[in-house]
């Protein structure tokens, strides 16, 4: 009998609706590649423009798709570690995504694109953290060298890049000014540290 698994893919571009479940025989990791059984996954724009055509990348279809998930590695490749089997890990979105996908009950992925994170982590909210961390830090560390006593005012700061961006300025010892359409976000943004002040 064939081990057949439920994988994500798209075999045309569009909107969601051309998301479709195939069932596949499971797949083997190839050299440097793991096996993660999926436990969560994150989604996000990245992922929606890939889909619908307007990504810097090109899918080739059928296509997998999606950069962020979490789960037990089950299987490894050629030339990496078998002490990752049985490990809990996340994926960062550091492989191409025209290449790999994990919207699935399985995900090959490279081995270097694994990360750890800490075990009172959800699976949930070990998929959640690494996208707008990485986005955000590239662009206000980085690129921007945001220090001490900077102040950087952030726009739609209560979206996951806000969010993020609020903690690594305070984090490099910058001064958050963070902004949002309505004062229905205030209490959320003044939690999350993006300033002590409100204005109507």
């Amino acid at each position: 009998m064939t081990n057949l698994v439920k994988i994500i893919r798209f075999h045309e571009k569009g909107s969601a609706d051309v998301l479709r479940i195939d069932e596949l025989t499971l797949p083997e990791p190839g050299p440097g590649e793991v096996r993660l059984r999926v436990k969560a996954i994150g989604l996000n724009r990245a992922e929606v423009m890939f889909r619908e055509g307007q990504y810097f990348l090109e899918p080739t279809l059928p296509s997998n798709i999606g950069y962020e998930a979490s789960g037990i590695v089950e299987a490894v490749g050629s030339g990496v570690d078998t002490g990752l089997i049985g490990k809990i890990r996340s994926t960062v979105p550091a492989f191409p995504l025209n290449q790999y996908g994990v919207y699935g009950e399985v995900a090959i992925v490279p081995a270097e694109a694994l990360a750890a994170y800490p075990e009172r982590l959800s699976f949930e909210e070990g998929t959640s953290i690494w996208m707008q961390y990485i986005t955000t830090y590239g662009a206000l560390v980085h690129n921007g060298h945001v220090t001490k006593g900077d102040y950087v005012v952030l726009t739609a700061a209560t979206s996951s890049i806000g969010i993020a961006a609020i903690q690594i300025v305070k984090a490099e010892g910058g001064i958050v000014i963070a902004t949002t359409r309505g004062a229905d976000k205030r209490d959320e943004l003044l939690a999350a540290g993006g300033g002590s002040r409100y204005r109507d």
